[in-house]
């Protein structure tokens, strides 16, 4: 039984090493997973959403629903803070 198991997970291991090998190195500008697509946000920001800023234009837009779920979770936890540090107040 533990043979099994030690097969499996070297076999497994092989197979993780070897896909490592054709991974892009971190943060290269010329991998295909980022070689258009900043590019891509440059060229249509303007026109698509009206805003200059980059950055807020992919956070407010492009990605407004998982910006909107990052602010409810923060807003709770803030909420959650103030109630709590508010506990041991007389009103």
């Amino acid at each position: 039984m533990k043979t099994k198991a030690l097969i499996a997970v070297l076999f497994i291991g092989i197979i993780l090493f070897w896909a490592v090998e054709d991974m892009p190195a971190f943060g290269d500008p010329e991998a295909p997973a980022t070689k258009y697509t900043g590019e891509l946000y440059i060229q249509s920001v303007l026109p698509d959403i009206g805003i200059d800023n980059i950055v807020t234009a992919i956070l407010a837009s492009y990605r407004g629903f998982d910006t909107l779920g990052e602010v409810v979770v923060i807003f709770t936890a803030g909420i959650s803070v103030a109630l709590l540090l508010r506990r041991g107040e007389k009103i």
